[in-house]
């Protein structure tokens, strides 16, 4: 039957699977003939919360969704007590999989309660050759939740006894649902009515029907259109009340009797929000002993990811499945096998390739990998470090300057340290219209921006009475408009996908540290901490971060560029040089300026003073600000 209503997009099916007495409602979405992508949703929600991220996957997929049992439009278990167990919700996913892929393995993706039950199916004999690979994200294994609490308990050392008194704070609503009555009953009066709500104010869910806007692919280019928002449904006070059991009948007995064999027999990728209020990211310190074969991803967010990361989670999934798509099964005809053994062994050395750079390298891997980040000023110093660094974690990178031959460099280059993708740009980043058409441009191509570093600068240093106009023309044109062009135009992007993000723009100590010689630098670089700081106050509640990293005194070739004004030629040379001879013995380089750029996006941190000496004054402009002012009167030794 066709759904030509609700979320699903044009085309989406609808079908009936029965097991044990169960009437499962299954939504298919895509060629059938594509790699099968099974998503299982979770507590209180029915299958509608997955439906941006399968609107996403359905250009490249097959999309399977099913309501679980008592949810939705699957029927409820009849008595509800011991029907919502997790080896009946494993035959439940085995009658939805032999109906949709009946000859081949399907790519199981879980949510919450659907990540828990997908961890079950991914450890059980039964389902063996059943699943190709499993996406996890906000839901462990109940078997290796009772392992890891029994660990923790048995050798309770203070980190111990923290990690378990942490978690089980997080599982307050885990103690309520084993309530008798109470749920059930709050669920069908005042907590059904306000969920809406409650998800929009802590989870920043938008809440009620609206028009959504049209999807994107993996890549960010169009998949298909969603249609009118549904979530929650309304069938979400029956299905919560039905839940419960869940819980009830799961919980205290796999805590307390965790299998031993809990091992995944398929591939992994674990994807976890670092927000999430229910769940601790320690709960998954010991995977690596369940599951050979992991991937881990982390993700800024809080727990309800496929509502507010849709575009991400569809990338890391298409990612994955491709990664682990088995091989078509063999055919008998005696003329065509070694063609066929010969392509096999291809396809089994380029899976072999793609599994491996799955894996996240770098220290930030896990946070960075396949996310698309655009660095401007990124020919040299600062910017290309940046760009390596993120490269290096796995980023695609957009990589842009006015020099074409350096950003190119630095884009082949990235490639070749990890980037999976990346592009090198030639615009000039005061020029608003350029900026404009390069937005356009990265849209269309690679996707709505994750992580902007408005980077690119330039350097003057001269008195102010020597400082011409047309001289503040051109470093604010760059340090400043160039960094208000790359936050209104690539910011506007990433609040109007409503996904997040963050946005790291490059001050300088000088931004809080007077100088009689750089009124113009200086003053440009203050205005770019202030715009930082008021940025991220207004864009805090739409999950995009903001900040200002004020460098210091870094060896780059900016002091070599650099114009001084009210001198000769001649003595402007000289004073290049002395100056790119200090900036040589003093020495700090620009890679530990890009660690810090990514640590700061990782903590979100709001300003970020890098070298000792930038710190030293960014206490002194706080705390003993007229000894600056004091130092700002000494003629700098040129």
């Amino acid at each position: 039957m066709s759904l030509q209503s609700g979320p699903w997009p044009a085309g989406a099916r609808e079908r009936r699977v029965r097991t044990g007495g169960i009437d499962l409602c299954v939504a298919e979405l895509g060629d059938p003939a594509r790699p099968t992508v099974l998503l299982v949703h979770g507590y209180p929600d029915s299958k509608e919360v997955w439906s941006r991220v399968a609107a996403r996957l359905a250009g490249r997929f097959h999309v399977v969704l099913y309501d679980v049992r008592g949810h939705g439009g699957s029927t409820a278990p009849k008595p509800l007590r011991g029907g919502f167990t997790l080896e009946k919700l494993t035959d439940d996913f085995l009658a939805v999989a032999d109906a949709v892929s009946p000859r081949r393995p399907v790519h199981l993706v879980g949510h919450d309660w659907g990540s828990v039950q997908g961890w079950e199916f991914v450890t059980v004999r039964r389902t063996s050759g059943r699943i190709a690979s499993f996406t996890s994200m906000s839901g462990p294994s109940l078997d290796h939740f009772g392992h890891w609490i029994k660990r923790r308990m048995t050798r309770p050392t203070p980190r111990a006894v923290g990690q378990l008194l942490g978690q089980g704070a997080k599982s307050w609503y885990v103690y309520m649902l084993h309530t008798p009555v109470l749920p059930e009953l709050a669920w069908r009066g005042p907590l059904g009515r306000q969920w809406p709500r409650i998800l929009e104010r802590f989870e920043k869910l938008p809440s009620g029907r609206r028009p959504a806007k049209r999807g994107s692919g993996a890549r960010g280019k169009s998949a298909g259109t969603e249609r009118i928002e549904a979530y929650p449904t309304a069938s979400l006070p029956d299905d919560a009340a039905h839940g419960a059991w869940l819980y009830r009948d799961n919980i205290r007995a796999r805590l307390s009797r965790p299998r031993a064999d809990a091992h995944a027999h398929a591939p992994v990728q674990l994807i976890t929000p670092t927000g999430d209020a229910f769940l601790s990211e320690r709960l998954y310190d010991d995977l690596e002993r369940w599951v050979p074969q992991l991937v881990r991803r982390t993700l800024p967010a809080k727990h309800w990811v496929p509502r507010t990361r849709p575009d991400q989670l569809a990338s890391w999934i298409s990612e994955f499945v491709m990664a682990h798509e088995p091989d078509p099964e063999p055919v008998s005809d005696a003329d065509i096998v070694t063609a066929i053994e010969t392509a096999g062994k291809a396809r089994r050395e380029s899976r072999a390739r793609r599994v491996r750079d799955l894996v996240p390298s770098g220290p930030y891997g896990e946070r960075f990998g396949g996310q698309l980040v655009l660095v401007t000023g990124a020919a040299s110093g600062i910017g290309r470090a940046t760009a390596f660094a993120f490269a290096e974690s796995g980023a695609r990178i957009v990589a842009v300057d006015r020099d074409a031959e350096g950003v190119a460099r630095t884009a082949e280059m990235a490639r070749l340290i990890g980037a999976p993708r990346a592009w090198a740009e030639t615009v000039d980043v005061g020029d608003e219209q350029a900026m404009e058409k390069l937005a356009e441009k990265v849209a269309s191509e690679c996707g709505t921006v994750d992580v902007l570093v408005n980077n690119a600068g330039i350097g003057l240093s001269g008195p102010f009475l020597d400082t011409t106009s047309e001289d503040w023309k051109k470093v604010l044109d760059v340090n400043l408009w160039g960094v208000i062009h790359g936050c209104r135009i690539f910011g506007g992007q990433m609040a109007a996908r409503g996904q997040g993000g963050h946005i790291v723009n490059t001050a300088s100590a000088s931004a809080y540290q007077p100088s009689r010689a750089l009124p113009a630098y200086s003053t440009s670089k203050a205005a770019v901490l202030m715009l930082s700081e008021c940025l991220r106050a207004e864009l805090a509640g739409q999950g995009i971060g903001v900040t200002a990293v004020c460098p210091g005194f870094v060896n780059t070739n900016i002091a070599a560029t650099a114009r001084f004004t009210g001198v000769s030629a001649e003595e402007e040379k000289r004073r290049r040089r002395r100056t790119s001879r200090l900036y040589g013995l003093r020495n700090y380089p620009p890679e530990k300026v890009a660690d810090a750029v990514l640590r700061a996006v990782v903590r979100n941190e709001a300003v970020v003073p890098v070298t000792p000496e930038a710190r030293g004054a960014r206490l002194l402009s706080r705390f003993a600000p007229r000894t600056l002012r004091a130092i700002a009167r000494l003629e700098p030794p040129l």
